[in-house]
């Protein structure tokens, strides 16, 4: 069956497409599988909550009638602001406005949150973009460029919020813009499209621009909440969605409430988040954490931006997903929230998980894959400008990264990361094992190798224990430490790109977490020994007690063949086969051209061919600790055949994405 909403429509419809519904929710109350939710063009100002699930084969579908043009939406305009000052001016909210939830007295919180200054859920917007909360009346009559911004011209629309007689005031300095005759909007609602209740699976949500949500922050031993997203279920399509302005998550693919264990770290203070997040896993698995009841979503083809935490966020619960076709751009911009769960996507227990053909830039972090990224692949997408834009942001206080394209973070693989253009001063962040990097194109460093898996001690050991899984499943096979190495780099092309100067000053600064490297290669493994030198290790050893050895905790070896290096990047000392150019300057960037994004380079006039073997997954071999291989998540195998396009690769193929590139490439198409 078919229901019809039309804002415009009269009350008291019938869903019919003579008498349509007034709004999305009459017909999100009574739909059912195989029912579907047709949206006329109009601003639908409204939380949904989808109230039945779907079926496999009967799926409930709300649809935009015409793409982008139903906007679901958790603001409402402000029209009744007197003017105070200069150009700041005041407007009072009835509380009642909010329901059960004011995001002007909710502040942002949770575990791994850094609160450099009071944060509210809320935001005001003028002309569809948010003014920057300040923490007095007095920065709002006299405001000062923010510099942390990636934006600090616009840094000076500055708001403050205070509470007055049952009321929401704010006051707000809109630098000269009458705010009665502009756009101006707060948000009101915690989610725009977000089921209330677990379980709600088999949903699609097609065609429709979300915006505008107060939402709260989503670190993995919370509750993790966003604008959109299936609540703990299985099988939702979001697809061919503009998704923005969510105060903290867009798309959350995340962990379920456990009331006795949410943001216990925060709050109870006694056990380490680390030791929390654990309990979380082990907690829901027994409470139906399966590949039966969780996970396997498609996020595709959206446009996904201006979100202060992630585009999309997930712990748990996004697990056998596809996130492909995607445009994540634009996040943490503002540099108003900081804290360990930033990024374009931030993703813990990635099983399976297949992200491709994304465009991820100006993001403080592209793509974060912490803990259990086992069988996650990363193939076909585009990476540029993820790394903090000014200096002055790198050594500010809270600041706990300075970003880059992928950082993969205390998991133990096997992790695949194939045919990507990794375009920014930092390409991979490496604190974590059982990697393959297969035919990338890497123009910045591979950093923290050998860093950042334990726990920030001070003087104890606090090593990280992190879980690995029954192979193509949920349940919890083990726990170990990471050991570093078990990385594997095949036919990829390294080029050294000019260097910032303070990026280089910060690598005479290393820390526990990072090495801060900006030189270009797989140089950083050097030292780290051969598959034939590690297993020297074990000869004559026979697995029943011997000696004290340290043979169980060294580092695990690396494999590098068909690698070609320029500008001087350099190789692994131990990479025999390795393609060293030091008599041509390869130059290479990233242009927007109209609605396409475009690499130029004059690398194609001097990468050889010929030289490099055909890569599979029984040459990958198998990820150490869950002893799984590099395949697809079906477990069949995968041959390496097929370049960035799709198209057929020879069978000696060319190192590093295109099998045949040029000086002009265009890589991305709006």
């Amino acid at each position: 069956m078919i229901y019809y909403v039309n804002g415009s429509a009269a009350p008291g419809g019938d869903g019919t497409k003579e008498k349509p519904f007034q709004t999305i929710t009459e017909a999100a109350r009574i739909a059912l599988p195989g029912d579907e939710v047709l949206v006329a063009p109009g601003v639908y100002r409204e939380y949904v909550d989808p109230v039945n699930p779907g079926e496999p084969g009967k799926r409930i579908t709300y649809r935009s009638e015409i793409k982008g043009k139903a906007v679901i939406t958790g603001a409402e305009p402000v029209k009744n602001w007197m003017p105070v000052e200069g150009t700041v001016w005041k407007a009072v909210v009835p509380n009642g406005v909010f329901g059960s939830y004011n995001p002007y007295t909710t502040l942002v919180e949770g575990d791994w949150f850094i609160a450099t200054f009071i944060a509210h859920t809320g935001e005001v917007y003028l002309n569809e973009k948010s003014l920057y909360e300040v923490t007095s009346l007095e920065q709002v009559l006299h405001p000062q460029v923010n510099k942390s911004s990636w934006d600090p011209d616009f840094t000076v629309y500055t708001w403050y919020t205070e509470q007055e007689d049952g009321c929401t005031v704010l006051y707000a300095n809109f630098q000269g813009a009458d705010p009665n005759k502009e756009r101006v909007e707060i948000n009101v609602r915690r989610n725009c499209f977000y089921p209330s209740r677990e379980g709600v699976g088999y949903i699609t949500l097609s065609g429709f621009t979300v915006c505008r949500a107060a939402t709260q922050w989503a670190p993995p031993t919370a509750y993790q909440e966003g604008m959109v997203g299936p609540h703990w279920s299985k099988g939702w399509i979001i697809e061919d969605c503009e998704i923005f302005q969510s105060k903290c998550s867009g798309i959350s693919l995340g962990k379920y409430l456990q009331p006795e264990n949410n943001n216990k770290w925060l709050k109870k203070k006694f056990k380490d988040g680390t030791q929390t997040e654990r309990d979380a896993i082990c907690q829901a698995q027994r409470e139906g954490w399966t590949k039966e009841r969780i996970g396997s979503h498609i996020i595709r083809r959206c446009e996904i931006h201006d979100c202060g935490q992630t585009g999309i966020v997930g712990h748990l619960g996004g697990v056998f997903s596809v996130i492909e076709d995607n445009h994540i751009h634009h996040i943490n911009n503002k540099q108003n929230l900081a804290g360990a769960e930033i990024g374009g996507i931030k993703m813990h227990a990635a099983i399976d998980v297949i992200i491709r053909r994304n465009h991820f830039h100006h993001c403080t972090r592209g793509l974060w894959l912490d803990w259990q990224a086992q069988g996650t692949r990363v193939t076909q997408n585009v990476f540029h400008h993820n790394v903090l834009p000014f200096d002055h942001l790198m050594c500010k206080e809270g600041m706990t990264g300075i970003g880059e394209d992928i950082f993969v973070e205390v998991s133990h693989g096997p992790t695949l990361i194939d045919h990507n253009l990794l375009l920014s001063d930092r390409s991979v962040k490496l604190a974590t094992q059982g990697v393959a990097l297969v035919h990338n194109l890497i123009a910045g460093s591979l950093t923290a190798v050998g860093h950042g898996v334990d726990n920030g001690a001070k003087t104890l050991k606090s090593p990280r224990y992190t879980p690995y899984h029954v192979q193509h499943r949920t349940e919890v096979a083990g726990f170990m430490t990471i050991l570093h190495g078990d990385m594997r780099f095949y036919n990829n092309v390294f080029i050294q790109q000019p260097i910032r100067p303070f990026l280089k000053q910060l690598m005479d600064v290393p820390s526990e977490w990072d090495d801060n490297n900006v030189l270009a290669g797989t140089w950083p493994y050097n030292g780290y020994m051969t598959e034939e030198e590690w297993l020297a290790e074990f000869e004559g050893y026979c697995g029943m007690g011997s000696a004290p050895s340290d043979r169980y905790y060294i580092h695990l070896p690396v494999w590098s063949a068909g690698n070609c290096y320029y500008n001087g990047a350099k190789p692994w000392d131990k990479e025999k086969n390795a393609f060293v150019d030091t008599e041509h300057e390869i130059r290479i960037g990233i242009r927007q051209q109209g609605d396409s994004w475009v690499v130029e380079t004059n690398l194609y006039d001097y990468l050889p061919v010929g030289r490099t073997g055909m890569i599979s997954t029984e040459v990958l071999g198998e990820a150490f600790e869950p002893e799984e291989k590099y395949e697809q998540p079906d477990g069949t195998p995968i041959v390496f055949d097929q370049d960035f396009f799709g198209n057929h690769r020879e069978i000696t193929p060319t190192a590093g994405p295109f099998e045949k590139g040029s000086d002009s490439i265009k890589v991305w198409q709006e």
